[in-house]
């Protein structure tokens, strides 16, 4: 049996790095301020001895500007070396691969590196979709491998993925999750599943984001503002992509897909297909969804314009079910979801094909009044926020439904490894299950495509919603449905805040009747 003393090992351990990509220049360097001995190895003549250089570099930075000792950075660079070849780690306690996503290429890497390393040394692999059991399969003692998913700046980032194959031992998951503990890492436990936690449960935000721009929902400066500003998100998920590389998210999609057995919830979109083979990449390559380079200004989100309306009403907005606010019949104006009304600076609407002009004025002024920006989408089904937080939250109760993690790492990881505003499991609770089941079910209505299907917990989760007193949801999801049972006609995520925030109180000359013709109530 391989050891397990990995993660008590004392700070001088030898602990080895394949792979010199800014993945593995990252995990190299944490390895080195952890005070760990530190070789680097990479196949492509050269890159280690960059790499190394690089992060020498980096620790007189981090000096330079008081974070770390002057003496620190040195005993780093002291600590930190490039190998020629992969025989110098015969004394590692750990091996970290980082190298390109292929599964052949990993396989041999291992089998090779099994030869070479003594029985106590842990193998890990910082693949971000590949198999671990199928990774494992190559070596003689399949146990040894687990997974050690590293998020991009490994150094900055604070989670950790701990990845268990079919045969790898539990005592060796423990101790490589103790390992990145003891460097400062919050560590989250995934079974070897496609994407793990972070890559499947994420896909939805690019997917829906592209298929909006796509339908012509708005552009992608302003699909990314609507996330951003009204959904809570820290980027939007074009300038997401551009950062990550769109052909790495690409590939991840593609390989999340292909693992999936083509499902078509994870189908790569055709817009970032092309996007892809015109090697617009993103900063890297100068352009991808947005330009880059000096002089270049960023495009900008389309606002509706400042209205200066001298009266009006208190508007009835609607939150969307997923379906289009055209479908109704009575003229409704529909509401994306907004995370915080109080917070968020922007709030997204989309007017029917029938709603009255002055309707849509009125209803611009008395938002702008409040202080927010305005987003006029077009009418698609499920807007954007709306579509892509059902789907979030439906891909991480899936991912608890198939045993992938648990309903605490779930959450962590998609707040610590993408930064969203809320675990998918918080929101799902906020929002209400069987709200968000019902927006999917008219989504997969309307696509009849596979995509928007719900998980059968989801719809487990949706009926115990509605047969219990008090709905599956914390406070603030359980006060929101609360007020809706109160008032089956205030169907709106902003309704008490409009009122709160009317800022025709303060004039009461300002303020007139608007009646509307049909019920604000959807039909049964």
């Amino acid at each position: 049996m391989v050891g397990t003393t990995v993660g008590n090992e004392s700070s001088g351990s030898l602990v080895g790095v394949i792979g010199a990509g800014t993945m593995g220049a990252g995990i190299a360097q944490l390895a080195v301020q952890a005070g760990h001995t530190v070789a680097v190895y990479d196949a492509l003549d050269g890159a280690a001895a960059r790499a190394v250089e690089g992060i020498g570099k980096r620790l007189d930075s981090l000096a330079a500007k008081g974070r770390i000792a002057a003496e620190e950075a040195q005993a780093g660079r002291d600590r930190l070396r490039a190998i020629e070849a992969p025989a110098e780690l015969e004394d590692a306690v750990l091996v970290v691969e980082a190298v390109v996503e292929d599964l052949g290429v990993k396989q041999k890497l291992f089998a090779e590196l099994e030869g070479i390393v003594g029985p106590d040394c842990l193998l890990a692999t910082n693949t971000s979709s590949l198999s671990i059991s199928a990774i494992a399969g190559a070596l003689r003692e399949p146990e040894r491998l687990v997974g050690m998913h590293f998020f991009n700046p490994a150094p900055l980032m604070p989670l950790v993925e701990v990845i268990e194959g079919l045969a790898t031992a539990p005592e060796l998951s423990a101790a490589v999750a103790a390992l990145a503990q003891a460097w400062g890492k919050t560590t989250v436990h995934c079974r070897s599943t496609p994407g793990f936690i972070v890559n499947r449960v994420a896909r939805p935000f690019y997917a829906e984001a592209l298929r909006a721009y796509e339908e012509q929902a708005a552009d992608i400066a302003t699909i990314d503002a609507v996330l951003r500003e009204s959904g809570g998100f820290k980027m939007g998920p074009f300038e997401l992509m551009d950062m990550i590389g769109l052909d790495v998210n690409l590939a991840v999609s593609t390989s999340v897909w292909e693992a999936t057995g083509y499902d078509p919830r994870y189908t790569p979109a055709w817009t970032q297909k092309e996007h892809v083979a015109a090697k617009r990449l993103g900063r890297k390559s100068g352009r991808g969804f947005y330009e880059y380079g000096e002089g270049v200004e960023k495009a900008a989100p389309s606002y509706a314009d400042t209205l200066g309306l001298e009266r009006y009403p208190a508007p009835r907005l609607h939150r969307s079910h997923g379906k289009t606010a055209t479908s109704y019949g009575d003229g409704r104006i529909l509401i994306d979801i907004v995370i915080d009304p109080d917070g968020m600076s922007t709030v997204a609407i989309a007017p029917a094909a029938d709603t009255p002009d002055e309707r849509l004025q009125e209803t611009i002024a008395f938002l702008q009044a409040m202080g927010k920006k305005v987003v006029i989408l077009e009418d698609v089904p499920g807007l954007v926020a709306t579509r892509t937080v059902a789907r979030l939250v439906n891909e991480a109760v899936d991912a608890l439904y198939r045993g992938d993690a648990d309903e605490e790492d779930i959450d962590t990881a998609m707040k610590l490894g993408v930064n969203y505003p809320k675990g998918p499991l918080e929101w799902g609770e906020d929002l209400g299950f069987g709200y968000l089941c019902e927006v999917l079910d008219n989504l997969e209505d309307v696509y009849r495509d596979g995509r928007y299907r719900a998980s059968p917990l989801l719809r487990q989760l949706a009926q115990a919603d509605r047969l219990m007193d008090a709905p599956l949801s914390r406070a603030p999801g359980a006060a929101l449905i609360e007020e809706l049972a109160k008032d089956s006609e205030a169907d709106t995520l902003l309704d008490d805040f409009l009122k709160e925030h009317d800022p025709t109180q303060n004039n009461p000359d300002q303020h007139q009747d608007h009646q509307h013709d049909n019920p604000d109530k959807d039909p049964a």
